[in-house]
């Protein structure tokens, strides 16, 4: 039985590697092409375990997901109007014909992305050719990417290929193009600017015309009113006076003179030189006779 053992060993090896060397895995993310002798026997697209002759038959497999080719360096088109604009943009594409694949490229994910780019442009030229720089860049620019779709995806499923999406990430124009445009738009932006500051500088003298009108205005009705109540109340103390000197003309001129006498010798370096008999000491002159 010890005799046998290696034996045995080596056997289950060679089974193991003969049964190993007979099966391959398709995942999800995977398309697999089974080829006999170079030429295509079979094509797998769906996920699983499958077998093959072992040494008379081999198994290559294409990636199933979405793939983007996008450009390294913006293209350079022209428009109807001879002008110059550069484009960058990505495609997004995907296989869904292995066996066309393989047969159209060698299976070369290289000359697939060579072939779309090559129609893609030849697609652009034509576009852009049709259009304006507005329409490019932003009147027509999805119905310019929807028909780069089509007409890149007729050509695509020649090869094996589906075109999924082309997008235009940027529109632009060239430098020297660019910087031009850049000075248009600033000295139209400068001309609108000092039209509103024009304007605004016409609405700010209005404005303080007004406010300076209005200012008169209150100001000289205020003084008007003023003026009235000022009236109004001296011409009422002078009705008040003259009531009460009606009433007692004599206290009214002594009291009147109280005052006179007050302001006038408020001071003690006031000096003023009258005669005694001035009638200013009418009262002065009295004081010692009673009643009179």
């Amino acid at each position: 039985m010890k005799n046998y053992t290696p034996m045995l060993f080596v056997v289950l090896i060679i089974l193991f590697l003969v049964a190993s060397s007979s099966l391959y895995i398709v995942d999800q993310r995977q398309q697999a092409i089974l080829f006999q002798l170079g030429e295509v026997v079979d094509v797998k697209t769906s996920p699983g375990l499958y077998f093959k002759i072992p040494l008379a038959q081999n198994v290559r497999y294409f990636d199933s997901r979405i793939l983007t080719l996008d450009t390294a360096e913006p293209e350079r088109f022209i428009t109807s109007e001879k002008k110059n604009v550069l484009v960058d943009l990505f495609v997004k594409w995907r296989i869904v014909d292995v066996k066309q694949y393989y047969v159209s490229v060698r299976g070369d994910e290289m000359l697939a992305q060579t072939r779309l780019s090559q129609t893609v442009n030849s697609s652009l030229r034509d576009e852009f050719g049709n259009r304006t720089v507005h329409d490019v860049v932003s009147g027509e620019r999805d119905k310019i990417m929807e028909i780069m779709r089509q007409k890149a995806d007729a050509d695509a499923r020649k090869i094996g290929v589906e075109v999924v999406d082309v997008r235009l990430k940027r529109v632009d124009l060239p430098q020297e193009v660019s910087e031009s445009v850049y000075r248009r738009m600033e000295a139209e932006r400068k001309r609108v600017a000092n039209e509103l500051r024009s304007t605004g500088a016409a609405e700010s003298e209005k404005i303080r015309a007004d406010a300076d009108r209005q200012r008169e205005v209150v100001l000289a009705e205020a003084y008007r009113k003023a003026q009235e109540i000022k009236g109004e109340g001296d011409a009422k103390a002078s009705s008040i006076y003259a009531s009460a000197y009606e009433s007692n003309p004599e206290f009214y001129s002594f009291y009147r003179s109280l005052d006179a006498y007050t302001e006038i010798f408020k001071n003690k370096s006031d000096i003023m030189v009258l005669e005694p008999t001035s009638e200013f000491f009418k009262y002065m002159r009295n004081s010692g006779r009673g009643g009179k």
